[in-house]
């Protein structure tokens, strides 16, 4: 007799009950034109790099153009940003997407893009990572190995929180993100607390990181899975001080646990002394030896030991593993499986979005002269790849000026990161602190640059303008302007300048 009941397996989270995106009406709003909009994004200027501007612009052109609203048929809430890639919203390609997109937020709120998979909640807390846009369906069952993560949606939200002190919307995706972080820690760990993964749901789908005998994108491979552990650790603490912001840290204690057993966890169990790395940790406890870029998630995460900093982030640093003449490749060239001609694919492919993570990790540990150096390295050659092909790509080779293979052309997409977010956070060097009113701008170009109408907060402007310096222990000439009160603090090699505005 054929089985025809169908049976509910669904343990309700209280979290997922209190999401009030789930019953939000659709919004129905025009989508804007770019050229009419063009004129409300920030203006960079830079001497003598015309194609840096250029690609600039351009990135937001796609970004424009890759715009959508909700339908009926998905039951998606809000427009968005798509992202460009298979007619699918995709979790963490739009969490990246919105870590540049928050710079033309006055233009269009692409933050609202995450709203859409926070409607497609499930009663336990699951999102799945990949949701059709026709229908608005799940990809992938929630058991599914491949189903979801990487968990970095409250990355992209606390993010904009920092931007923009949105309390309001904090408060709103406050139980949403708990809901999810505590369905990972329910279905996706092994006893002792470690997380575990697939290539397809840590998103680096093709890298060599399994045991023989298990399938590289679709198994877990009953492997402990760095970049996992790492990014839930990162989650955990944004959560924690999120609730701290909403007063509602007491009520996840869970999460504030959690901390101190992940970091023990990563410090005891994957990291090798020897090679100063962290790795996976297959059957039988055996390191992989795989050096991953996503080991670098423990910089975010706040993981690595003030004692270990040095000799980890050292590896950015060697020609023979991650300091490839594009920077930075996703497996370290000393591996048996780098594909050192076309990237292929997250077999040493150079990623906007991983390359974003690394940076913003390196400047949270206080190395923001290395930040600086490979921001402008990978800038650099996915400019000379713009000059070549009039576009932005997927991903790149780390041995040459050319895109990756394969690589979608056209990809904004999160290849909006590198001219976009890299260029102004750490090539001009622009760091917003919106919560005590204070811009740092680190400068280390010598060329005349700057920047007009950055967003600082809801209602900030501001003009920002550097001359041409001899070197750069040369003190800048300034100049600057903004329509709200505000501390600027110019620093530069040797020294530091501080300006009320």
């Amino acid at each position: 007799m054929p089985f025809t009941e169908v049976c509910n397996t669904y343990i309700r989270n209280t979290f997922a009950a209190e999401n009030s995106f789930r019953h939000r009406k659709q919004e129905e709003m025009e989508l804007p034109v770019f050229e009419k909009i063009k004129p409300v994004l920030p203006q960079p200027y830079w001497k003598g790099h015309d194609s840096a501007v250029a690609c600039y612009w351009k990135a937001w052109e796609i970004a424009f153009g890759n715009l959508l609203q909700p339908t009926e048929e998905n039951g998606f809430v809000a427009n968005y940003i798509d992202s460009a890639f298979n007619k699918c919203i995709f979790m963490w390609d739009s969490c990246f997407m919105l870590l540049f997109a928050r710079y033309g937020c006055r233009a269009f709120n692409f933050q609202h893009t995450l709203d859409n998979f926070y409607a497609k909640q499930h009663d336990d807390g699951f999102i799945c990572r990949a949701i059709h846009e026709s229908n608005g369906y799940d990809r992938f069952h929630r058991f599914d190995p491949v189903s979801t993560g990487p968990n970095i949606m409250p990355f992209a939200e606390w993010e904009y929180y920092l931007h923009f002190r949105d309390k309001e919307r904090l408060s709103r995706v406050f139980p949403v993100l708990v809901a999810y972080h505590q369905w990972l820690r329910q279905y996706r760990t092994w006893r002792d607390g470690s997380y575990w993964s697939s290539g397809w749901g840590c998103g680096m789908d093709n890298q060599p990181r399994l045991q023989e005998g298990y399938h590289e994108a679709f198994s877990h491979g009953h492997q402990v899975w760095a970049d996992t552990c790492m990014q839930q650790l990162f989650s955990a603490k944004l959560l924690v001080r999120t609730g701290w912001e909403l007063g509602r840290a007491h009520e996840i204690p869970d999460v504030a646990e959690e901390i101190e057993l992940l970091t023990n966890y990563v410090n005891q169990r994957l990291w090798d002394d020897k090679t100063a790395f962290y790795y996976d940790l297959w059957r039988g406890d055996e390191r992989n030896s795989t050096k991953s870029i996503g080991a670098y998630w423990s910089l975010l995460a706040g993981a690595v030991p003030e004692e270990k900093l040095k000799r980890f982030t050292a590896h950015l640093e060697n020609p023979a593993e991650f300091k490839r003449p594009h920077r930075i490749p996703t497996l370290s060239a000393d591996h048996p499986g780098y594909d050192g001609s076309s990237g292929g694919y997250w077999r040493g492919g150079v990623w906007a979005p991983t390359n974003y993570m690394v940076l913003k990790g390196l400047d949270a540990a206080g190395y923001d002269s290395l930040a600086h150096e490979i921001g402008l390295n990978h800038l650099e050659q996915v400019v000379r790849v713009f000059e070549a092909t009039g576009t932005l790509w997927e991903n790149y080779s780390p041995e040459q000026a050319a895109a990756g293979s394969p690589a979608k052309p056209d990809f904004v997409g999160w290849s909006g990161l590198s001219p976009i977010a890299v260029l102004l956070e750490f090539v001009f060097g622009i760091k917003a602190h919106v919560a005590e009113a204070r811009l740092e701008w680190r400068v280390r170009l010598t060329e005349e640059h700057g920047v007009r109408q950055f967003p600082f907060g809801k209602a900030g402007m501001l003009d920002l303008w550097c001359g041409e310096r001899s070197s750069p222990a040369e003190k800048p000439e300034i100049r600057a302007s903004s329509n709200i009160p505000l501390k600027l603090v110019i620093q530069w090699d040797g020294g530091e300048e501080g300006m009320q505005l």
